[in-house]
């Protein structure tokens, strides 16, 4: 069995901005990449709301993704592919980060990943950067993310840049979904299907 760790924001948790509580296990993005791969694999979801790449958030703690990576992979180890999709949450007005330093900051966890030895037999486990799509029409959340309409345009194109850098792998999620207008930084219940099932696609070819 190989092990696959999805570790990201809430659109790895699952929130949904229709009720604006979480998708079932099932309908959840992660829950679909485990049913499109099978028996022969174990996705565990490492999603939580509001988690960045390398900032401390002032005002929701214990956010920093860098600060629990590490801990997070070894608790799970022995681990075939590290699947990383964060950079939503540092869009967010008061970070006043670019898409270039984003793209930069998930890379650098996708570093953390690759280097580590938390891999089978003690070795490197494989790492794939998920760019997140482009942010769509805000609504309640525009204050708080102001400006991050047009950064988030540039995320597919930052995002595979660092990640050629860094010789992980790459695939850009806003090829195949899009933001609800409904908040304009979460996904839909079928968009999280389609990801699923086009993450499944990239992990098969990745990991076998």
């Amino acid at each position: 069995m190989k092990t696959v760790v999805c570790f990201g924001d809430s659109n790895t948790w699952g929130y949904d901005p229709a009720t604006k509580e979480r998708l079932g296990p099932d309908a959840r993005w992660t829950g679909v990449l485990a049913k499109t791969l099978g028996d022969r694999y174990r996705v565990i979801e490492e999603g939580l709301n509001g988690r960045t790449t390398v900032v401390d958030d002032p005002i929701s703690l214990y956010r920093n993704g860098r600060d629990y990576i590490i801990p997070c992979l070894e608790s799970h180890m022995p681990i075939d592919l590290v699947v990383i999709m964060l950079g939503t949450n540092d869009l967010k007005e008061r970070f006043n980060r670019s898409a270039s330093d984003i793209a930069e900051s998930a890379a650098k966890l996708a570093e953390m990943a690759k280097f580590s030895s938390f891999g089978p037999s003690q070795g490197r486990p494989r790492v794939l950067m998920l760019a997140p799509p482009p942010v769509a029409k805000l609504t309640d959340l525009a204050e708080m993310f102001a400006g991050s309409q047009e950064k988030s345009k540039d995320f597919g194109k930052q995002y595979k840049n660092f990640a050629e850098w860094n010789e992980v792998d790459f695939f850009d999620a806003g090829s195949v979904i899009t933001s609800s207008d409904l908040d304009g930084i979460h996904f839909e219940a079928p968009e999280h299907d389609k990801l699923g099932k086009a993450v499944a696609g990239v992990v098969t070819t990745l990991i076998g």
